[in-house]
């Protein structure tokens, strides 16, 4: 018997159209219901029930309930940088002029929980300039003046690294087709940057609006704190 992981039950799942697209949209990496995961993807609802149903059994999805309500998730960070990943290699055509939205996206957007867009990738190439992040893009890794300075703009690293899962990482960018940080750190970094104010979350949306103080940081985050 084969011991090699069963991709292509997981490829069967994800090449589906609809179900492709409910799974870019819960990449904002909040919780959706079947109407609004249906009304995203373009098909009926009882259609849409049918495929999360699937995309549930294959580990791709997770259900919360709240009362009579269930929300649809994606279940992990891991699932989220699979989809993340295919996304960064998926041919698509862009037109002479792409609609706002999609250059928000570009810009700075949610990828699962943490920055992504070009921000997210410039944020990481100012840490590894200022020698905060080192490291191979599989490989990264936090320094000791990247430990002093997660001090500076209050990350706990104690309570980070209690958790089960891994401090730095890279993602593929799919936009940027290079990587940006995630990871807990990366995680940690975005909801900083929301609690202070330096960025809001778009309604209804993956795109992250960074405030001037917002823009600083990632540009000079070595003065941050």
């Amino acid at each position: 018997m084969s011991s090699t992981p069963d991709f292509a039950a997981v490829a069967a799942l994800v090449g589906e159209p609809a179900r492709a697209a409910m799974l870019a949209v819960l990449m904002d990496g909040r919780a959706h219901t079947a109407t609004e995961l249906a009304m995203q993807a373009g098909v009926t609802p009882s259609t849409a029930s049918s495929h999360l149903a699937r995309l549930t059994a294959g580990g791709l999805l997770a259900i919360a309930r709240q009362g009579r309500h269930r929300y649809f998730r994606i279940p992990s960070p891991e699932v989220g940088a699979a989809i993340e990943g295919l996304m960064s290699i998926a041919p698509r055509a862009d037109p002479p002029r792409r609609p706002l939205r999609d250059e928000g996206l570009r810009r700075a957007r949610v990828c699962y929980d943490h920055l992504a867009g070009e921000a997210g990738v410039r944020l990481l190439e100012r840490l590894r300039e200022r020698d905060l992040v080192a490291g191979r893009d599989d490989a990264l890794r936090l320094t000791d003046a990247g430990e002093a300075w997660c001090g500076r703009v209050g990350i706990d690293l104690d309570a980070l690294r209690a958790r089960r899962r891994g401090l730095c990482r890279g993602c593929l960018d799919w936009s940027e087709r290079r990587t940006h940080l995630a990871g807990a750190l990366g995680a940690a970094l975005l909801d900083r940057l929301l609690a202070l104010g330096y960025a809001r979350r778009e309604p209804g949306s993956r795109v992250v609006i960074l405030a001037p103080r917002g823009d600083s940081f990632v540009e000079h985050p070595h003065l941050a704190g």
